[in-house]
């Protein structure tokens, strides 16, 4: 079983964390970057995998599209999870092309009961196929369908009902989406049901005045640090993920804002023992 404090696997850290065996908790994997026959990836997974428990995170699922469900991604995606036992398989809740083409990006859906219809019956297809409950994350947006008929948050905690999924809730998300949508933050959390929530991503954003936009190559500013600290006072202690994509600073630094997490994380769980 996963708990605590998580970073992404990335391959500027695979040296040190074969030599060191720095203090995390655990590795989150993208899928796609292990989804190969052999090679230099394989070889630093497994070798990694021994001393790290690992969840797998995936941005090709496109379970949003209108496209058919790729078989044989998820084939291969099934083959990776038994090879390296993840606690938990997750993708993004949006769709990343059309016509069999990727545009490797994340992009939103209509908030519809149209669009929960299509997305319930292809989140039991991948279930099937994995065998297993999986994980679909918040993604953050820039721009809204005038055709929506509820917000973000309802339509999450409706999807999951029905489809029996669970979440990985992006508090840099939410935190962009809100402030390019103007909406408060806090309501979305309010509005998730705990139960659902199987791991928490923070990360940072560039911040360009009237928008934000979702990069993964920043610190944790101090708005997310707060909406975290919020999360975790609404829905209990979660797992906890430190994700940088892009700039990635040495594994040090990271460490550092693991331990923010960590620091809040205690805090909160004084707060309830008091």
């Amino acid at each position: 079983m996963v708990t605590g404090f998580g970073l992404g696997l990335r391959t500027e850290h695979y040296q040190t964390f074969v030599d060191e065996r720095p203090d995390v908790d655990w590795l989150e994997v993208i899928s796609e970057n292990y989804m190969v026959p052999g090679g230099k990836p394989l070889y630093y997974l497994d070798r990694i995998r021994r001393d790290y428990p690992m969840v797998m995170h995936g941005v090709s699922l496109s379970i949003g599209t209108s496209d058919p469900l790729d078989a044989d991604y998820l084939v291969a995606l099934r083959r990776l999870a038994e090879r390296i036992e993840p606690a938990w398989i997750s993708d993004h809740l949006c769709w990343t092309g059309m016509a069999h083409t990727n545009l490797h990006d994340l992009l939103p859906l209509p908030y519809t009961e149209e669009s929960l219809q299509h997305l319930t019956s292809r989140v039991a297809q991948v279930q099937d196929v994995l065998r297993r409950r999986i994980l679909l994350e918040n993604v953050s947006s820039y721009v809204a369908f005038h055709a929506d008929e509820m917000s973000e948050w309802e339509f999450l905690v409706e999807l999951t009902r029905r489809a029996d999924c669970d979440l990985l809730l992006d508090v840099n998300n939410i935190y962009v989406s809100s402030v390019n949508h103007g909406f408060d933050p806090q309501r979305f959390v309010d509005a998730i049901p705990a139960e659902r929530v199987r791991q928490i991503h923070v990360a940072g954003h560039e911040d360009h005045g009237d928008f934000l936009i979702d990069t993964h190559d920043h610190d944790v500013c101090d708005a997310v640090w707060d909406l975290y600290r919020y999360t975790l006072r609404r829905i209990g202690p979660k797992p906890t993920m430190i994700e940088r994509d892009d700039h990635i600073p040495p594994l040090a630094a990271l460490l550092d804002e693991l331990a923010v997490a960590r620091r809040i994380a205690a805090e909160c769980a004084r707060e309830v023992d008091r």
